[in-house]
């Protein structure tokens, strides 16, 4: 009987650290389904994945990739059920070749992203680590800073999150514009916006937060030599929306008065970035990939790639499907 019980549960291998690391215990969930959770590393490497992508038949994944070779040592995988909203690091062609499903978390994270890049603003504004720093060495100066209130806001991208900002930010009161090439003017407006062409959003706004997709370069050279002198830009999206050198060489040149990111090119192994140079360490804030980093967000996002791994498996369609 133990056997039979054991054939008939599903494997749900999870290479997302966080899973199950909040306030819900989303091993029992899965168990009380029926199916049993089997752990891998967030690294995705094949050689330490293929023993264990070879009994599962649900994969929660992480931000690792997830390639054509990876799905091939997977031949009873019925769905990827990626854990956060990107799906860049997944080949969901050849998960369709294979009919494997693939699905995401949409504003899993939303909330807690908005929150962090606020955070990031009011910092670099107030240069609110420096400030500690330097009070840690004995050294008790003061750096006069701005208000957020005071400022023109501009939101590049204005989904979820960026609409999440906008939405903090109407209690400190500055103006705020948005640049989204998918969104009509209207919504824009509706949610609490001035809209705005991306060119004239850089040229207008003293706080630039960047909240689009990867896979394009926005903030280059020539976008940073029309931005108005003292600008604060803040990344809490991908690191490849900017070009790293070009924006250290405009915190030097003072057009940039601050630069705050949750991400290097690079990531955990961005030690080499130039925005890391020991001469801009007052005016570069970084956190280590930490926006989507809360108990509500992790709960959140385990929920909903669990629930739509075990519909999946269920023989159900997923709530969050990016591929049927």
């Amino acid at each position: 009987m133990v056997r039979r019980k054991a054939a008939l549960m599903g494997v749900i291998l999870v290479t997302s650290r966080s899973f199950s690391d909040g306030d819900l215990d989303l091993v029992a969930r899965a168990n009380e389904a029926g199916h049993s959770i089997l752990r891998g590393p967030a690294h995705h490497d094949l050689a330490e994945l293929r023993p264990l992508l070879l009994d599962a038949d649900a994969w929660i994944a992480g931000t690792g990739p997830v390639t054509d070779e990876h799905l091939a040592a997977a031949p009873r995988l019925r769905v990827v059920a990626r854990y956060g909203v990107g799906t860049e690091a997944v080949d969901v062609a050849a998960a369709v070749r294979r009919g494997v499903v693939v699905t995401n978390t949409p504003g899993a994270n939303a909330d807690a992203v908005a929150d962090h890049a606020v955070g990031l603003m009011l910092a670099a504004l107030r240069t609110i680590p420096d400030g500690d720093r330097r009070v840690r060495a004995g050294d008790w100066s003061v750096r006069r800073g701005r208000e957020l209130g005071a400022a023109t806001v501009g939101i590049v991208g204005f989904g979820r999150i960026g609409q999440g900002v906008a939405a903090r930010l109407s209690g400190f009161g500055p103006r705020v514009v948005a640049s989204d090439p998918f969104l009509p003017e209207e919504l824009v407006r509706a949610a609490g916006a001035e809209p705005l062409a991306l060119d004239d959003l850089f040229g207008t706004a003293d706080v630039i937060t960047l909240h689009a997709p990867g896979g394009q370069r926005l903030v280059d050279a020539e976008r940073l030599a029309g931005m108005r002198p003292g600008t604060v830009l803040v990344n809490t999206a991908r690191p490849d929306l900017i070009d790293e050198q070009a924006v250290a060489q405009a915190l030097a040149d003072g057009i940039l008065a601050g630069y705050a990111a949750d991400t290097l090119d690079g990531d955990t192994a961005a030690s080499a970035s130039p925005l890391l140079a020991p001469e801009l360490a007052a005016r570069v804030i970084v956190t280590p990939h930490l926006g989507a980093q809360t108990t509500q967000a992790v709960d959140n996002m385990g929920r909903m790639s669990l629930d739509d791994a075990i519909a999946v498996l269920r023989g159900d369609a997923p709530a969050h499907p990016v591929t049927r």
